[in-house]
């Protein structure tokens, strides 16, 4: 099994003793500088999607709820009440004296034209996949008031309010003439967060300070500057430099050895992605291929040693799972079919199925490839023959799309959402091209999960979901991830359990 890369190690230690203790300017300006290797290019986390871009819609947008991660409880943000007219409609009270960074006040109209804008015709945005499944409209009620009118029974119409729309002024979407202007909040971003863009330059820089007007708690930091650096090396010297106070996405190896100078602090906390095999039981790549085979399903789950790829190649608080959801969301039941790394019964299932010399197999893979590589030595040692496809995320999007890939390696993080309702839709419901089990039923049982707001028929619908899941083997779940950091030993920075980086949570020692 793959270990931590001794060299590698040995450089970073060199490295980081080779250079000057970190400066301590980020504290005597009172500015935290983060870096970031995905380019910044687009403000408007109403218009993307990757962690970096909710990163920074944490610094900079308000949201009308907010969700605790520790409890998963929700709280009041932008509205401070709510009530449920009935199953479909929902009346939301709004906070006074809640400002846009512009010196606005935010209304109900602001809150309504946000909605409905997402919901239109016309928007392209990436938060209407989320809630135009259940939003019908909104409907303005009074100075700070409103009423939703849902298409249909959803029980994460809070979830999503608090995670997905971020509130815009009314008309933020349209120029001065009337033009659609989706890209309007790209670059100069009107939010009502506890940071407000002082500048912007895509794919280098952004400069947030506090905003003094938030109506909520402000944050400790005064001054947050991002810097794009692609490069985990650039990061590291700046880091040691001073030139930097945060990093994360940090390799373990990384991690370990620069954590253990003084230069640096590592922290290593949960986060909700986990990692799996997807399986073609449909036969969409080959009608009659080994795939569609219930026991060479369950040989590929006992062939591999997820308990040692969590320990050495992922680290930290990573844990080998069975389960095809992380096991802190609600409804992810652990009371299901496990297969325990055994190569031997492997090797008799594989007999059992009419492939005792094994088979070809083309995995596919665009992310982590030490963990691709040590997935794909685990099935060679069983006879499966690995053709390892590592590619960029977009040719795997693309192969899967056109029924290409009979087995692939991916990773899904539920945008932080604890509930399997952020995993099972996407993955197993047949409008996904993401599904490779051919199962209408399974289909069907999973969204039943998302048309009932009983949360003890929803628990049941899941268990029914993973049960299936499990036994036909149509995964092979592998582990959870943990997420390390590397920060300058002055910051503190609270580590929250969903794995979400809150930046404005951060404070100086």
């Amino acid at each position: 099994m793959l270990r931590t890369t001794v060299a590698a190690t040995a450089l970073c230690t060199a490295f980081a003793g080779a250079v000057p203790l970190a400066a301590t300017a980020g504290k005597q300006d009172d500015t935290m500088r983060v870096a970031l290797a995905e380019e910044i290019l687009n403000l408007d986390y109403n218009y993307t999607t990757k962690r970096e871009y909710i990163i920074m819609a944490e610094l900079t947008d308000a949201t009308l709820f907010d969700l605790d991660p520790e409890t998963q409880e929700f709280a009041p943000a932008v509205a401070t009440e709510w009530s449920w007219v009935d199953d479909t409609t929902l009346d939301v009270t709004l906070r006074e004296g809640v400002t846009f960074h512009d010196g606005s006040a935010l209304t109900a109209e602001d809150v309504a034209y946000t909605y409905n804008w997402i919901v239109s015709e016309e928007s392209e945005a990436q938060a209407k996949g989320t809630i135009e499944r259940w939003l019908d409209r909104v409907e303005v009620t009074g100075d700070l008031s409103l009423r939703f009118h849902l298409k249909t029974v959803y029980p994460l119409v809070l979830r999503d309010m608090a995670q997905r729309v971020k509130l815009r002024p009314e008309g933020a979407y349209r120029t001065e003439g009337g033009e659609i202007d989706e890209s309007a909040m790209a670059i100069d971003l009107i939010g009502a967060g506890p940071y407000r863009v002082v500048s912007f330059e895509p794919g280098q820089e952004v400069v947030l300070e506090r905003f003094d007007a938030y109506w909520g708690e402000a944050p400790a930091i005064e001054n947050v500057v991002v810097r794009n650096l692609p490069d985990i090396g650039t990061q590291q010297a700046e880091l040691m430099s001073g030139g930097v106070d945060w990093m994360f996405k940090v390799p373990l190896d990384v991690a370990e050895s620069l954590g253990s100078t003084p230069q640096a602090t590592h922290l290593s906390g949960p986060d909700l992605r986990v990692g799996f095999l997807v399986l073609d039981a449909a036969g969409y790549t080959d009608a009659d291929g080994p795939l569609t085979n219930v026991k060479v399903r369950q040989a590929v789950n006992h062939a591999l040693n997820r308990e040692e790829m969590a320990e050495y190649l992922i680290g930290g608080s990573s844990e080998g799972i069975h389960t095809p959801c992380h096991p802190a969301q609600f409804g992810c039941t652990e009371d299901i079919a496990a297969y325990p790394y055994d190569p031997e019964k492997a090797r008799a299932l594989l007999a059992e199925a009419g492939y005792p010399d094994g088979f070809p197999l083309e995995l596919w893979a665009y992310r982590d490839k030490p963990a691709a590589e040590a997935i794909a030595a685990d099935l060679e040692a069983v006879g499966i023959d690995v053709n390892l496809r590592y590619v960029k995320l977009a040719s795997l999007n693309q192969a899967r799309a056109q029924q290409e890939i009979p087995a692939y390696f991916g990773t899904w993080g539920s945008g932080g959402t604890a509930d399997t309702a952020a995993i099972a839709r996407v993955h197993f419901s047949s409008d996904s091209d993401r599904n490779l089990s051919g199962d209408a039923e399974l289909t069907e049982t999973v969204l039943a999960a998302e048309q009932t707001a009983d949360p003890e028929q929803r628990k049941a619908l899941y268990e029914e979901a993973l049960t299936t899941i499990a036994d036909q083997a149509y995964w092979a779940p592998l582990f959870s991830y943990s997420q390390n950091y590397l920060v300058n030993p002055d910051l503190d920075f609270p580590l929250s359990p969903d794995g979400l980086p809150r930046l404005d949570n951060a404070s100086w020692k």
